[in-house]
């Protein structure tokens, strides 16, 4: 003799509810896989851009660059 009895919208809901937090798990999983994509590919960017601006030592000629002549004046 059951105490309880759940009804046909009880268990539609309980499936509804069930649908719902696998389709919340499941997105929540996308948006993290996406993030870390995301972030990897600005990580190599920063990187690329940092190669591309390193300096060049100061005791190192750059070449090309004119001599400058000195004027003695008076």
């Amino acid at each position: 003799m059951p105490i309880v009895r759940i009804s046909g919208l009880g268990l539609a809901m309980i499936a509804v509810s069930v649908a719902l937090l696998w389709g919340c798990l499941i997105g929540e999983r996308s948006f993290e896989q996406r993030a870390f994509a995301e972030r990897t590919r600005v990580m190599r960017e920063v990187e690329l851009l940092q190669q591309k601006q390193r300096p060049q030592p100061v005791s190192a000629p750059i070449p090309g660059t004119p001599h400058r002549t000195r004027v003695k004046l008076g």
